[in-house]
């Protein structure tokens, strides 16, 4: 047994558990933890300017690099302003430990400073709640917290430390906790032969890979490969089949998608999707049919066939299973035709993207081509809620997973700023640009700041239209007017420069290269810029075209009309 205060327990729990990051902002009750913190030898505390941004950074670190990211948080105000990213966190998936500091358990008094049911607050956003009675149970709590929060289905967990157990010292035994994590759950074998009995039936399977495929690598292409299969993905699963393979289709496969990939899915008579849960976002608004029987495979059985009906569900980590069924799986013959239309389906896409560029504003199509190129294939994007987060799921190619980070499906504003923060401290080594709407940037770009003071080498991309392009373009569209979604102007400069990092005008598409290579430039030399991007949103994205289309086409007849009466009737005024 060792006798050491409560902050130095959290800190060696921390450090026994790999965390390199801790992001907060110290208030009375926790100022022990930060002592703890300050003299820490691996674990490095983060102060940010919004507890929002610190759920967002811990995000970041998770997302990009396999590192389990922490919040850590005074009572009451800290954590109701970090529930977004918690929730964010919760929502698509992403681990994280919830580090919150509790009132005095032992003073018998009332209505203390920030005294809420965090608890309560934490149960609708996180995997499990632990609350700490006495100081010898911090270690094994912390530490069992950190092995829920990364066992699939992941996600956040909370741990409330009351605040007296920091101010005392405690008997502990800093041991390892028994409870290890589950190995990889293997599918079982007759839910393996049905799959095998239902591919080997098929005469063109379609496979769509969400996030949860992610720890599957190579194994992905060789059985797409093995099958002949075209590859769909999800949008928090885009990079996890590299997306210069003939066989990648495209982030997702219905209504919002192109017309050549909507005929390839068609063409197709059954569906593998392995790690996914066909969530709103990432199917358009459900606006997709899985061709043929559905095979869904997924570590956590509450997805199996809950929006579409599976006529083969198989509850199993994701790289176990392609691994079993690529054990005599049979050669499919190649198909030149496939690969073709796919290439041909690719090409005209850029075509019709290529006729935009060459404007007085800048196309996005050629933003972030000419982005990939200057950063490179290592590089790391965040994007925000809206038309930014489409965009890049339109336009990026990437080869590698852990190279996408966006808000999906609680689609918070004001992500990608802090989530590339994180995702630089905790991949020094990769180049990382966010891509954030202008209106997203108002809610978390105070973090230039953090940037500026910590060096932290991040290309910020604000694209500028002065709307909240996503509603704007869904109320122009629907409504035929704009109501509250036209920004305030503000002076992006001069924000820049009061936050000490660099700013560059990007006005027109004649700019680009030259405007990216200078921020690139600036990155390389260690520092943090701001490049304010005149974006041209003339042009909707095949998502948003798709969603629109998608939802009225729900609607009853009466009611269709009605709406497009009104849209018309304003545009004839």
């Amino acid at each position: 047994m060792t006798k050491i205060t409560g902050g130095d327990i959290v800190v060696r729990a921390l450090e026994d558990e790999g965390i390199p990051f801790t992001f907060g902002i110290p208030g009375t009750h926790n100022i022990e933890l930060y002592d703890s913190l300050g003299r820490a030898e691996s674990v490095r505390p983060i102060l940010v300017t919004d507890e929002q941004s610190a759920s967002f950074m811990a995000d970041g670190v998770s997302r990009s690099s396999g590192q389990l990211g922490a919040v850590n948080v005074v009572p009451g105000a800290g954590l109701t302003h970090a529930l977004s990213g918690i929730a964010e966190a919760f929502l698509d998936g992403i681990p994280m430990l919830v580090l919150a500091c509790g009132i005095r358990t032992d003073s018998g008094k009332a209505f203390q400073l920030h005294d809420v049911d965090q608890m309560a607050i934490a149960r609708p956003v996180t995997k499990a709640q632990f609350r700490a009675g006495h100081g010898s149970e911090i270690y094994a709590l912390i530490r069992r917290a950190c092995r829920l929060a990364r066992t699939a289905p992941a996600g956040p967990v909370f741990v409330e430390i009351p605040v007296n157990l920091y101010l005392f010292r405690h008997d502990v035994a800093l041991n390892a906790p028994s409870d290890v994590s589950p190995a990889p759950q293997p599918p079982e074998p007759q839910a393996l032969e049905r799959v095998r009995a239902l591919l080997a039936s098929s005469r063109r399977p379609l496979l769509y890979l969400g996030l949860g495929t992610a720890g599957a690598g190579d194994d992905l292409v060789a059985l797409a490969e093995r099958l002949e299969a075209p590859v769909a993905t999800t949008i928090q699963g885009k990079g996890v089949f590299p997306e210069n393979h003939p066989l990648w289709l495209w982030c997702g496969f219905g209504a919002a998608a192109p017309s050549f990939v909507r005929k390839i899915a068609a063409d197709c008579d059954l569906t593998l999707a392995i790690g996914c849960r066909f969530s709103e976002v990432g199917t358009g608004s459900y606006g997709l049919e899985p061709p043929g029987p559905l095979v869904h495979v997924d570590i956590d059985p509450s997805v199996l066939g809950k929006n579409f009906p599976a006529a083969s569900p198989v509850v199993a980590d994701a790289a176990a299973f392609v691994s079993a069924l690529l054990t005599d799986l049979p050669q499919k013959n190649a198909s030149s035709e496939l690969r073709q239309d796919i290439r041909a389906g690719h090409a005209e896409v850029w075509s019709d993207w290529s006729s935009q560029a060459g404007g007085e504003r800048v196309s996005p199509p050629h933003l972030l081509k000419t982005l990939q190129t200057v950063l490179g294939p290592d590089a790391i994007y965040t994007t925000d809620s809206g038309n930014g987060t489409f965009l890049a799921v339109e336009c990026l190619r990437l080869d590698r997973s852990r190279s996408f980070l966006a808000p999906v499906d609680y689609s918070c504003m004001g992500y990608a700023v802090p989530g590339a923060l994180g995702a630089a401290l905790a991949c020094p080594e990769r180049p990382v640009a966010a891509l954030a709407g202008d209106g997203a940037f108002l809610m978390t770009g105070l973090e230039l700041l953090t940037a500026s003071h910590l060096g932290l080498p991040v290309m910020v991309l604000v694209l500028r239209d002065r709307e909240l392009a996503q509603i704007a373009q869904f109320q122009e569209t629907a409504l035929a007017q704009k109501t509250c979604s036209e920004l305030h102007e503000f002076d992006l400069s001069a924000l820049a420069r009061a936050c000490g990092v660099d700013f560059l005008p990007l006005p027109r598409d004649a700019d680009v290269e030259s405007v990216l290579r200078q921020a690139r430039a600036i990155t390389a030399a260690g520092r943090p810029v701001v490049v304010e991007v005149e974006i041209d949103y003339s042009r909707k994205t095949y998502f948003t075209r798709g969603v629109v289309r998608t939802n009225l086409g729900r609607l009853p007849w009466a009611d269709r009309l009605r709406f497009v009466a009104r849209a018309l009737g304003r545009r004839l005024r």
